[in-house]
């Protein structure tokens, strides 16, 4: 009986470290959605920004060619 007693301890010894692992990695995930999302809207404020700074059918010098092409 103590075989049984020492491996059930060992067994909810790793199930609590996995909890711990598991909610680490929640904590990670969701912290890197977080910065996805801040990271999408600043992409989509400069794409704003860059389209409301350039003239109707002018390029960004981004977009041309450079001068030895």
């Amino acid at each position: 009986m103590e075989a049984s007693a020492r491996r059930l301890t060992r067994i909810e010894e790793r199930y609590t470290q996995l909890e711990h692992h598991v909610a680490e990695q929640d904590r990670v995930i969701l912290g890197l959605a977080e910065k996805i999302d801040r990271l999408a809207r600043e992409v989509e404020r400069l794409r704003s920004e860059r389209a409301e700074t350039s003239a109707p059918g002018e390029f960004p010098p981004a977009d041309e060619r450079p001068p030895h092409y």
